[in-house]
Order: C-alpha cells, then sequence, then structure tokens
C-alpha cells in the first residue's frame, strides 16, 4: 500500500487488524532496534490518543497510522516536522478528494480541515536513547466517519468523494511524506516548508485565541516565525506561541476540550 515513491526512498510498512495504538506499536518496534522510516497502520485501534492525552476514537473504516524516524533531525528541530506532516496530510487529502485550498486547510498545530470540519489531526513525539533520537508521528484521517458531539465541527472525507478508500489515502499521504520530508531536510528547507503551510492555513489573518498551558490569548493571527512559532498580534503587541489549542474568534466553547 505504500507507492514506488515511498519504497524507493526506504519506507516499510506493517499493517496490523487491531492495536491499542499503532504510536505504542512504533514505540516497541524501536525499542527492538528498528532503522525507521516505518509506517505502522491498523485496522482500529482501542487506546488511540491524540494531544495532551485526549482519547481518539478509532472505530474501522478510517486510517490510523504512525510513522517512525530514527535520527531525522537534531532534537531542537523535531517540533518542524509537524509543519511536514501537516502538509503531507493536505497533499494526501487533496490527491484523493480532488479537493484544494481554501476549502483544505491545516489549523495550527496540527489539524486538517475540510470546509471549516476537522478530518484528521496528527501527534508528534520523541524518544531518546541508546545513541538514537526518534520521532513517532501518529496519524489519523477520518475516511468513513467521524465523531459525533464533538467542541469542533468534524467530517470525513467520503462526505465529499464517495469512493476514497484507506489503501489509495495511505498511499497519497506516504508518498506525499517522502516528498515533503526530503524537502525540508535539504539546507533551509524549512523555509519552503513554512511557506507552504502559510498558503494553505487556517484563519490567517484572523482573530483568532489561544489557550496555551495557562491563560488565553487574543489577538489576529499574523503568520509563523522563522522557527515555527505560531504569531499573534494583540493589544499589547507580537506574541509568540509554540504550543497551544487554537479557537476561532474571541470566545472559546464551553465544552472544549482541556
Amino acid at each position: 500500500m505504500l507507492g514506488d515513491l515511498a519504497r524507493a526512498a526506504g519506507y516499510r510498512l506493517i499493517v496490523r487488524d487491531e492495536v491499542g495504538s499503532t504510536m505504542e506499536e512504533a514505540r516497541r518496534a524501536l525499542q527492538q532496534g528498528d532503522p525507521g522510516q516505518l509506517w505502522v497502520v491498523a485496522r482500529s485501534q482501542n487506546a488511540g490518543r491524540g494531544r495532551h492525552g485526549r482519547q481518539w476514537s478509532s472505530p474501522p473504516g478510517n486510517l490510523y497510522a504512525s510513522l517512525l524516524l530514527v535520527n531525522p533531525c537534531e532534537p531542537a528541530l523535531a517540533p518542524q516536522l509537524g509543519f511536514v506532516a501537516g502538509l503531507a496530510l493536505h497533499d494526501a487529502a487533496a490527491r484523493v478528494t480532488g479537493l484544494a485550498a481554501p476549502r483544505l486547510a491545516l489549523k495550527w498545530p496540527n489539524d486538517l480541515l475540510v470546509d471549516g470540519a476537522k478530518c484528521s489531526g496528527l501527534l508528534l513525539e520523541g524518544e531518546s536513547g541508546a545513541g538514537r533520537f526518534a520521532v513517532i508521528a501518529g496519524l489519523g484521517i477520518n475516511i468513513a466517519s467521524c465523531a459525533q458531539g464533538t467542541p469542533y465541527p468534524a467530517s470525513f472525507l467520503r462526505a465529499h468523494r464517495p469512493d476514497v478508500t484507506i489503501e489509495a489515502t495511505l498511499a497519497a499521504l506516504a508518498e506525499a511524506f517522502a516528498e515533503r520530508f526530503a524537502i525540508w531536510r535539504r539546507p533551509g528547507g524549512f523555509g519552503p516548508t513554512r511557506q507552504a503551510w502559510l498558503e494553505r492555513a487556517a484563519f490567517l489573518g484572523q482573530t483568532i485565541t489561544i489557550r496555551p498551558p495557562s491563560g488565553t490569548v487574543t489577538g489576529v493571527f499574523s503568520g509563523l516565525d522563522p522557527g515555527g512559532r505560531l504569531l499573534l498580534e494583540t493589544a499589547g503587541g507580537t506574541r509568540a506561541f509554540d504550543a497551544g489549542d487554537l479557537f476561532f474568534g474571541a470566545a472559546i466553547p464551553e465544552d472544549a476540550p482541556r
């Protein structure tokens, strides 16, 4: 299910029927000495999770995947891989649905939106030990269904293109990541990556509210700094954020996750 480009670049694939989470499977492979560039895919998960330990609904019919990368970069640069993975998600969704920006958009820091509704998310985790630094990127794409009653609107790809399959989406994702990762690893590669991400960014130039680990801040989303931090123009000046939840407008829904 990996395309020719991904296989030629050295990426490999294992598929499981059901796991606790693909990220834990990737972490187990790392502990067993796997060299990386390994995609781990499951038909369902019974312990999937998102950012801040939030539970991730994982019924059959959607794509649940994690990518293990060993020694991909210096640890300080690892957060930039979130933008690489986000672009790969956007590219893959565009290829299998025929949609494009602005209907497809990237919501900082880690969501893919279709017509303003979340259809995909990603989670990055770093692991160090035995002289190796690894990054595990967990990616979930709603293909056949989406969670109901969420604080944010949610959607799935077949609502826009009924013939989308898990196999085609995975192949597109693996190809797109291989392409985007190769660009990012070139000298100065975060510049083109940052620009491509901003061209697909949701809410750029609009009023948003950021909830970092403490407090909330409202302002105009003006871009990303050279390191990838979100820039917010506030009454007190420009502020930069490297983590937090983003909400459109000045209000946070009462049932938004904390």
